[in-house]
Formats: structure tokens, sequence, C-alpha cells
């Protein structure tokens, strides 16, 4: 099976507690604002990335996001839905390209580029392990 160019998949959410930027300080110095935070916007850009590519794993096989540029342009309060989009641009490579943008009901809020590679998911893992002395 292949891949069409255009292809489109998507994702969404509504924001909640956990998905806010708030949610992402350490330590007591840290301070980030109660909204979508960007972190979880590019996950759900790469969420419908992923699902264009779920047809074409074989099994034990599993996708894997290797690149992305994005900007968060505005901001989502809680309680909102997001919903991102990827539409499948071509190969570089063995990387599969996407377009992604993410949009809530007052317009876009992001957009940018991602790749993803599609590898064997015992083979990665145990490859972390190895790198990482475990």
């Amino acid at each position: 099976m292949t891949l069409s160019i255009d292809s489109q998949a998507s994702a969404s959410l509504v924001v909640g507690p956990a998905d806010l930027a708030s949610t992402l300080a350490q330590r007591e110095p840290d301070a980030f604002p109660q909204v979508f935070a960007t972190a979880r916007m590019v996950a759900l850009m790469e969420t419908a990335a992923a699902r264009l590519l779920h047809p074409l794993l074989q099994p034990g096989q599993l996708s894997v996001g290797v690149h992305i540029a994005v900007s968060h342009t505005a901001p989502t309060p809680p309680g909102v839905e997001v919903v991102a989009e990827a539409t499948f641009t071509g190969m570089e490579g063995k990387r599969y390209c996407f377009d992604v943008v993410a949009r809530d009901a007052g317009g876009e809020i992001g957009r940018g580029t991602h790749q993803r590679a599609i590898v064997d998911a015992v083979r990665l893992e145990a490859g972390a392990v190895s790198r990482c002395g475990g």
C-alpha cells in the first residue's frame, strides 16, 4: 500500500487541565500560562500524521517522529476543542513528510512541517535501552 500525496488525517481534543502550559512548570520559579501547551499541540499534530501512516504498518512496526518545525501563533483556553490536521506532501528518502496545522474555534493556532519514519518497535526500544545503559 502507498500513501497518496495530499492524503489527510486529523486528531482532536478538548483542552483539559493536563493540556495546559502551566502543567509544565517543574519548579517554583517556572511560570507558564493556563493556555494550551505548545508541547500538546505538537503531540496532536504528530498523532494526526501517525494516523495517516497506520495503514502502511506491518506487524511489529510503528511510526516515529523524526523532525518537526512548528509555530504556535495563538492561545487556546481550557474547555475549547483543538483539531490538528496532517497532509502528506511526499517522501525524503525513507521519511514521510507532512504539512501540519492546528485550529480552535477562533481559527488557526499553529502550523508547520513534520517528518515521520516507519521502524521496528522492538529494535527501536532495544536501541534506546542499550544507548542509555539500561
